[in-house]
Protein backbone atom coordinates (compact mmCIF):
# COMPACT_ATOMS: atom_id res chain seq x y z
CA UNK A 1 0.00 0.00 0.00
CA UNK A 2 1.18 3.46 -0.79
CA UNK A 3 1.94 6.27 1.04
CA UNK A 4 0.65 9.54 0.89
CA UNK A 5 1.90 12.47 2.04
CA UNK A 6 0.00 15.60 2.69
CA UNK A 7 1.51 19.22 3.18
CA UNK A 8 0.27 20.96 6.29
CA UNK A 9 -2.87 22.74 6.32
CA UNK A 10 -2.61 26.52 6.75
CA UNK A 11 -4.15 28.32 9.87
CA UNK A 12 -7.90 28.55 9.14
CA UNK A 13 -7.69 25.26 7.30
CA UNK A 14 -9.10 21.82 8.56
CA UNK A 15 -6.09 18.97 8.06
CA UNK A 16 -8.46 16.89 6.07
CA UNK A 17 -9.70 19.61 3.69
CA UNK A 18 -7.14 19.44 0.13
CA UNK A 19 -4.37 22.11 0.19
CA UNK A 20 -3.97 24.08 -3.31
CA UNK A 21 -0.03 23.78 -4.44
CA UNK A 22 0.87 26.22 -6.65
CA UNK A 23 2.61 24.94 -9.97
CA UNK A 24 6.76 25.39 -10.12
CA UNK A 25 7.55 27.83 -12.20
CA UNK A 26 8.85 27.24 -15.39
CA UNK A 27 12.18 27.10 -16.20
CA UNK A 28 13.68 29.65 -18.28
CA UNK A 29 15.47 29.30 -21.40
CA UNK A 30 18.49 29.19 -22.00
CA UNK A 31 20.70 32.21 -23.20
CA UNK A 32 21.56 32.42 -26.62
CA UNK A 33 25.76 31.85 -27.03
CA UNK A 34 27.34 34.67 -27.63
CA UNK A 35 29.63 32.14 -30.21
CA UNK A 36 26.27 31.46 -32.07
CA UNK A 37 26.12 35.31 -32.34
CA UNK A 38 28.96 36.18 -33.13
CA UNK A 39 29.46 33.81 -36.11
CA UNK A 40 27.49 35.35 -39.10
CA UNK A 41 29.42 38.86 -37.95
CA UNK A 42 33.06 37.24 -39.01
CA UNK A 43 31.26 35.22 -41.65
CA UNK A 44 30.75 38.42 -43.22
CA UNK A 45 33.67 40.41 -42.05
CA UNK A 46 36.19 39.35 -44.53
CA UNK A 47 33.81 40.12 -47.22
CA UNK A 48 32.94 43.42 -45.72
CA UNK A 49 36.94 44.37 -45.18
CA UNK A 50 37.60 43.28 -48.92
CA UNK A 51 35.14 45.87 -50.24
CA UNK A 52 36.45 48.70 -47.91
CA UNK A 53 39.33 47.90 -49.18
CA UNK A 54 38.38 47.75 -52.95
CA UNK A 55 35.85 50.57 -53.11
CA UNK A 56 36.94 52.88 -49.98
CA UNK A 57 40.65 53.53 -51.24
CA UNK A 58 39.44 54.44 -55.00
CA UNK A 59 36.89 56.57 -53.53
CA UNK A 60 39.29 58.20 -50.63
CA UNK A 61 41.83 59.05 -53.22
CA UNK A 62 39.10 60.93 -55.36
CA UNK A 63 38.26 63.14 -52.54
CA UNK A 64 42.14 63.92 -51.76
CA UNK A 65 42.87 64.41 -55.09
CA UNK A 66 40.00 66.80 -55.41
CA UNK A 67 41.09 69.37 -53.14
CA UNK A 68 44.22 69.61 -54.68
CA UNK A 69 45.49 71.50 -57.65
CA UNK A 70 47.16 70.07 -60.58
CA UNK A 71 48.69 72.10 -63.38
CA UNK A 72 51.52 72.09 -65.75
CA UNK A 73 53.99 71.71 -63.01
CA UNK A 74 52.62 68.58 -61.74
CA UNK A 75 53.73 67.19 -64.50
CA UNK A 76 57.11 67.46 -64.21
CA UNK A 77 57.22 66.00 -60.70
CA UNK A 78 56.42 69.01 -58.55
CA UNK A 79 53.75 67.94 -55.63
CA UNK A 80 50.12 68.89 -56.09
CA UNK A 81 48.98 72.62 -54.00
CA UNK A 82 46.62 71.68 -51.63
CA UNK A 83 43.38 74.32 -52.61
CA UNK A 84 40.41 72.77 -50.21
CA UNK A 85 37.29 73.21 -51.93
CA UNK A 86 38.03 75.68 -54.66
CA UNK A 87 37.60 73.14 -57.00
CA UNK A 88 34.21 72.35 -56.27
CA UNK A 89 33.58 76.52 -55.91
CA UNK A 90 34.91 76.74 -60.02
CA UNK A 91 32.52 74.00 -60.74
CA UNK A 92 29.58 75.40 -59.34
CA UNK A 93 30.17 78.56 -61.02
CA UNK A 94 31.19 76.89 -64.93
CA UNK A 95 27.71 76.96 -66.86
CA UNK A 96 29.37 74.02 -69.27
CA UNK A 97 29.34 71.58 -66.11
CA UNK A 98 25.69 72.02 -65.32
CA UNK A 99 25.30 71.62 -69.05
CA UNK A 100 26.74 68.43 -68.96
CA UNK A 101 24.73 67.07 -66.07
CA UNK A 102 22.21 68.37 -67.22
CA UNK A 103 22.34 66.05 -70.45
CA UNK A 104 23.59 63.27 -68.94
CA UNK A 105 20.63 62.94 -66.80
CA UNK A 106 18.05 63.58 -69.33
CA UNK A 107 20.16 60.34 -71.56
CA UNK A 108 20.28 58.05 -68.59
CA UNK A 109 16.90 58.70 -68.16
CA UNK A 110 15.93 58.29 -71.49
CA UNK A 111 18.14 55.36 -72.64
CA UNK A 112 17.22 53.25 -69.31
CA UNK A 113 13.46 54.19 -69.75
CA UNK A 114 13.76 52.10 -73.50
CA UNK A 115 16.21 49.72 -72.39
CA UNK A 116 13.45 48.46 -70.59
CA UNK A 117 10.69 49.22 -72.37
CA UNK A 118 12.43 47.13 -75.25
CA UNK A 119 13.73 45.20 -72.99
CA UNK A 120 10.49 43.80 -71.35
CA UNK A 121 8.86 43.55 -74.47
CA UNK A 122 11.46 40.92 -76.22
CA UNK A 123 11.12 39.28 -72.64
CA UNK A 124 7.33 38.69 -73.18
CA UNK A 125 8.21 37.43 -76.50
CA UNK A 126 9.77 34.72 -74.99
CA UNK A 127 7.85 33.62 -72.47
CA UNK A 128 5.20 33.42 -74.94
CA UNK A 129 7.57 31.53 -77.47
CA UNK A 130 7.46 27.58 -78.18
CA UNK A 131 10.91 25.92 -77.34
CA UNK A 132 13.28 25.98 -79.93
CA UNK A 133 12.33 29.58 -80.90
CA UNK A 134 12.67 30.36 -77.29
CA UNK A 135 16.51 29.09 -77.45
CA UNK A 136 17.35 30.78 -80.47
CA UNK A 137 16.25 33.89 -78.80
CA UNK A 138 17.88 33.40 -75.88
CA UNK A 139 21.49 32.60 -77.56
CA UNK A 140 21.49 35.39 -79.86
CA UNK A 141 20.65 37.70 -76.97
CA UNK A 142 23.74 35.73 -75.30
CA UNK A 143 25.83 36.87 -78.54
CA UNK A 144 25.21 40.36 -78.74
CA UNK A 145 25.90 40.54 -74.93
CA UNK A 146 28.97 39.14 -75.27
CA UNK A 147 30.06 41.26 -78.13
CA UNK A 148 33.31 43.19 -77.23
CA UNK A 149 32.10 47.31 -76.85
CA UNK A 150 35.34 47.96 -79.17
CA UNK A 151 34.01 45.22 -81.97
CA UNK A 152 30.77 46.27 -81.33
CA UNK A 153 31.45 50.19 -81.62
CA UNK A 154 32.97 49.42 -85.14
CA UNK A 155 29.74 47.80 -86.26
CA UNK A 156 27.81 50.78 -85.68
CA UNK A 157 30.25 53.77 -86.78
CA UNK A 158 30.51 51.68 -90.08
CA UNK A 159 26.66 51.42 -90.57
CA UNK A 160 26.38 55.36 -89.76
CA UNK A 161 29.36 56.29 -91.48
CA UNK A 162 29.22 59.60 -93.86
CA UNK A 163 31.36 58.30 -96.69
CA UNK A 164 30.54 54.71 -96.79
CA UNK A 165 28.03 54.07 -94.07
CA UNK A 166 25.24 51.38 -94.85
CA UNK A 167 22.66 53.63 -93.43
CA UNK A 168 23.11 56.71 -96.15
CA UNK A 169 23.22 53.96 -98.79
CA UNK A 170 20.24 52.21 -98.23
CA UNK A 171 18.68 56.60 -97.62
CA UNK A 172 20.27 57.25 -101.50
CA UNK A 173 18.74 54.02 -102.74
CA UNK A 174 15.27 54.62 -101.33
CA UNK A 175 15.16 58.28 -102.49
CA UNK A 176 15.78 60.45 -99.83
CA UNK A 177 17.79 63.51 -100.82
CA UNK A 178 20.63 65.21 -98.83
CA UNK A 179 21.68 61.47 -97.80
CA UNK A 180 24.51 60.99 -99.52
CA UNK A 181 27.40 61.83 -97.69
CA UNK A 182 25.15 62.94 -94.58
CA UNK A 183 27.52 63.08 -91.59
CA UNK A 184 25.00 61.63 -88.68
CA UNK A 185 27.36 62.39 -85.76
CA UNK A 186 27.99 66.02 -86.85
CA UNK A 187 25.02 67.33 -85.12
CA UNK A 188 24.53 66.80 -81.36
CA UNK A 189 20.66 65.46 -81.84
CA UNK A 190 21.69 63.19 -84.12
CA UNK A 191 24.70 62.11 -82.39
CA UNK A 192 22.33 60.99 -79.24
CA UNK A 193 19.52 59.30 -81.09
CA UNK A 194 22.81 57.35 -82.14
CA UNK A 195 24.19 56.65 -79.05
CA UNK A 196 20.88 56.14 -77.58
CA UNK A 197 20.77 53.39 -79.96
CA UNK A 198 23.85 51.73 -79.11
CA UNK A 199 23.64 51.94 -75.70
CA UNK A 200 19.96 50.39 -75.92
CA UNK A 201 21.05 47.40 -78.43
CA UNK A 202 23.93 46.38 -76.06
CA UNK A 203 21.61 47.20 -73.06
CA UNK A 204 18.63 45.16 -73.86
CA UNK A 205 19.65 41.37 -73.89
CA UNK A 206 20.31 41.51 -69.90
CA UNK A 207 17.52 43.36 -68.94
CA UNK A 208 15.26 40.97 -71.48
CA UNK A 209 17.10 37.89 -69.78
CA UNK A 210 16.21 39.39 -66.14
CA UNK A 211 12.54 40.05 -66.85
CA UNK A 212 12.02 36.73 -68.21
CA UNK A 213 13.88 34.82 -65.62
CA UNK A 214 11.19 36.61 -63.31
CA UNK A 215 8.06 35.82 -65.51
CA UNK A 216 9.23 32.22 -65.10
CA UNK A 217 8.61 32.96 -61.45
CA UNK A 218 4.76 33.97 -62.03
CA UNK A 219 2.53 30.58 -60.46
CA UNK A 220 0.96 29.15 -63.87
CA UNK A 221 -2.13 29.02 -60.91
CA UNK A 222 -2.80 32.48 -60.66
CA UNK A 223 -2.39 32.58 -65.07
CA UNK A 224 -4.98 30.21 -65.05
CA UNK A 225 -7.31 31.57 -62.51
CA UNK A 226 -7.25 35.09 -64.43
CA UNK A 227 -7.73 33.63 -67.97
CA UNK A 228 -10.68 31.59 -66.70
CA UNK A 229 -12.44 35.39 -65.18
CA UNK A 230 -12.05 36.60 -68.77
CA UNK A 231 -8.48 38.72 -68.38
CA UNK A 232 -7.38 38.97 -71.90
CA UNK A 233 -3.36 39.03 -72.72
CA UNK A 234 -3.13 43.02 -71.85
CA UNK A 235 -4.85 42.90 -68.80
CA UNK A 236 -2.50 39.68 -67.23
CA UNK A 237 0.41 41.85 -68.48
CA UNK A 238 -1.06 44.96 -66.53
CA UNK A 239 -2.59 43.46 -63.55
CA UNK A 240 -0.61 40.27 -63.02
CA UNK A 241 2.28 40.27 -64.31
CA UNK A 242 3.95 43.36 -63.84
CA UNK A 243 2.85 43.41 -60.06
CA UNK A 244 4.69 39.99 -59.57
CA UNK A 245 7.34 41.15 -61.04
CA UNK A 246 7.58 44.93 -59.80
CA UNK A 247 11.04 43.79 -57.73
CA UNK A 248 12.92 42.89 -60.93
CA UNK A 249 11.79 46.15 -62.90
CA UNK A 250 12.74 48.41 -60.44
CA UNK A 251 16.54 47.06 -59.89
CA UNK A 252 16.69 46.73 -63.86
CA UNK A 253 15.79 50.17 -64.17
CA UNK A 254 17.99 51.34 -61.15
CA UNK A 255 21.06 49.67 -63.00
CA UNK A 256 20.38 50.98 -66.21
CA UNK A 257 20.09 54.86 -65.01
CA UNK A 258 23.14 54.37 -62.68
CA UNK A 259 25.15 52.24 -66.00
CA UNK A 260 23.81 54.88 -68.25
CA UNK A 261 24.80 58.38 -66.42
CA UNK A 262 28.68 56.64 -66.34
CA UNK A 263 28.77 56.00 -69.85
CA UNK A 264 32.03 56.32 -71.58
CA UNK A 265 33.48 53.98 -74.19
CA UNK A 266 30.05 54.11 -76.29
CA UNK A 267 30.31 57.91 -76.40
CA UNK A 268 33.69 58.51 -77.01
CA UNK A 269 34.07 55.96 -79.63
CA UNK A 270 31.22 58.27 -81.37
CA UNK A 271 33.11 61.27 -80.79
CA UNK A 272 36.41 59.99 -82.42
CA UNK A 273 34.63 59.20 -85.54
CA UNK A 274 33.44 62.91 -86.44
CA UNK A 275 31.54 64.94 -83.66
CA UNK A 276 32.88 67.89 -81.79
CA UNK A 277 33.56 66.78 -78.36
CA UNK A 278 32.32 70.00 -76.33
CA UNK A 279 29.05 69.89 -77.83
CA UNK A 280 28.32 66.06 -77.29
CA UNK A 281 30.22 65.94 -73.75
CA UNK A 282 28.53 63.61 -70.82
CA UNK A 283 29.47 62.89 -67.62
CA UNK A 284 32.17 60.13 -68.56
CA UNK A 285 33.75 62.02 -71.53
CA UNK A 286 33.82 65.07 -69.45
CA UNK A 287 36.01 63.55 -66.76
CA UNK A 288 37.99 61.82 -69.30
CA UNK A 289 38.54 65.22 -71.36
CA UNK A 290 39.52 67.19 -67.99
CA UNK A 291 41.93 64.36 -66.27
CA UNK A 292 43.77 62.83 -69.31
CA UNK A 293 43.09 65.33 -72.09
CA UNK A 294 44.18 68.30 -69.82
CA UNK A 295 45.85 66.87 -66.79
CA UNK A 296 43.72 68.95 -64.74
CA UNK A 297 43.16 65.87 -62.40
CA UNK A 298 42.36 67.67 -59.55
CA UNK A 299 38.58 69.21 -60.81
CA UNK A 300 38.50 66.00 -62.80
CA UNK A 301 38.35 64.47 -59.30
CA UNK A 302 36.04 67.18 -58.45
CA UNK A 303 33.64 65.91 -61.21
CA UNK A 304 33.69 62.43 -60.36
CA UNK A 305 32.90 63.08 -56.94
CA UNK A 306 29.84 65.38 -58.06
CA UNK A 307 28.98 62.10 -60.08
CA UNK A 308 28.89 59.77 -57.20
CA UNK A 309 26.50 62.38 -55.75
CA UNK A 310 24.09 62.05 -58.36
CA UNK A 311 24.18 58.14 -58.67
CA UNK A 312 23.50 58.35 -54.80
CA UNK A 313 20.59 60.73 -55.30
CA UNK A 314 19.36 58.70 -58.69
CA UNK A 315 19.35 55.90 -56.50
CA UNK A 316 18.09 57.27 -53.33
CA UNK A 317 14.21 56.30 -53.70
CA UNK A 318 14.48 52.65 -54.68
CA UNK A 319 16.82 52.31 -51.51
CA UNK A 320 14.72 54.17 -49.26
CA UNK A 321 12.05 51.98 -50.60
CA UNK A 322 13.57 48.79 -49.50
CA UNK A 323 14.05 50.13 -46.48
CA UNK A 324 10.53 50.67 -46.00
CA UNK A 325 9.79 47.25 -46.94
CA UNK A 326 12.11 45.61 -45.01
CA UNK A 327 10.66 47.30 -41.70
Amino acid sequence: MTSRTTAPAPPGQASGDPVAVAPAAPAPAPAPRRRTQRLPLLLVLPTVVLLVAALGYPIGWQLVTSLRKFGLAQQFGAPPEWVGLDNYAALVTDPALWAVVLRSVAFCLVTAFFTVLVGGAVAVLMNALDRWPRLVLQVSLLLAWAMPVVAAMTVWIWLVDWRRGLLNWLLVRVGVEGAAGHNWLAEPWSFFVVASLVVVWMSVPFVALSIYAGLTQVGTEVVEASMLDGAGGLQRLRFIYAPLIAPVLSIVLLLQVIWDLRVFTQVRLLQDAGSVANETNLLGTYVYQLGTGKGDFGTASAVSVLVLALTLALSWPYVRSLTSQES
